[in-house]
Order: C-alpha cells, then structure tokens, then sequence
C-alpha cells in the first residue's frame, strides 16, 4: 500500500464531521512533515504539537507508521489506537473504542482493504487481512481473515452474510 502526501484527501469524506476532519488533517500534514527530510528539519516542532493535542488530549493514538488510504473517515474520535504498523485501504469508516493492533510484540498486524465500514468498540487483532466492501459490527473482537462483500459480528466475530 503506497502512501499518499495529500493534505486534503479525506476532506471531502468528512463533510459535516469537524472533529474527523480536524484530526485527519493535522495527521495528513504530521505524516507530510514526518516523510520529508526538509519540512521534518524546521517543522520538528509540529510533531511534537500533534502528538500533544491529537494523541494526548483528543485520545486517538494514530501514528506515523499507520497507512490510511484516501477518502478515510473517522466517526466520534475518541479511544482510537492504531498499531504503527497497520494498513487501511481508501474510503474506510473509523468510529470510536477502536483498536487495531498485533497480538504480541513479535506478531505482524491487519490489512484492511477498501470500503471498510468498522463499528464502535472493536478490536481487530493479529496477522490477518479484511477485504474489500467489509462491514463489522460494533464490538466485535476480529481475530481472523473476513473474506471481501461480507458482514461480520460477535465475540468472537462470524460472518453472517456474504455478499
């Protein structure tokens, strides 16, 4: 998944959602200071601003190795915990209580495909993949592979319609 620099690429995902937008821009423009030696010299200040208001304050622990595709979408940021190591594909719902993560600190961590519509309070855990067009149901604990075009639910999570 290639990352893209684009300051403004959730904007328009996040029309009528101020906080979204306000935390997926302030990411966009760490992520564009972060992996550009020039800006990181003179903005190294910035970082440390984000780190303080988005993680701190706001509770949403998205940090620069994360890879969030365009179009991404974060619904009532707060409780957000994202492994640096985690993949997510264009136009995926975030909302609140979410964690994405690995299981242990010598195991690898999800991809998640595109049009993934993730509810509150899940926990997606391990070296697995989501495909593409996945809705997961809130508080659903993902700790295996969910196929493309499917609806996933529970604790833990099963697949109830497959499109």
């Amino acid at each position: 998944m290639k990352r893209n620099f684009s300051i403004l690429q959730d904007w328009s995902a996040n029309k009528g959602n101020p906080k979204g937008r306000t935390i997926l821009l302030l990411y966009r423009l760490a992520i564009r200071i972060r992996f550009t030696p020039v800006l990181l010299l003179f903005f190294f200040w910035y970082l440390v601003l984000y780190i303080f208001f988005v993680e701190w304050l706001l509770g949403v622990e998205l940090t620069f190795g994360a890879v969030l595709g365009s179009g991404t979408q974060i619904w009532h940021g707060y409780a957000i915990v994202l492994n640096p190591a985690v993949r997510i594909g264009n136009n995926c719902v975030l909302r609140h209580s979410l964690t994405i993560g690995n299981k242990g600190a010598d195991s690898k961590c999800p991809v998640i495909g595109n049009n993934v519509n993730i509810g509150a309070g899940v926990c997606i855990l391990g070296d697995l993949n989501i495909g593409d067009n996945v809705v997961i149901g809130a508080g659903s604990i993902v700790v295996k592979d969910i196929p493309s075009n499917s609806v996933a639910v529970g604790n833990p999570a099963r697949i109830i319609n497959k499109g």
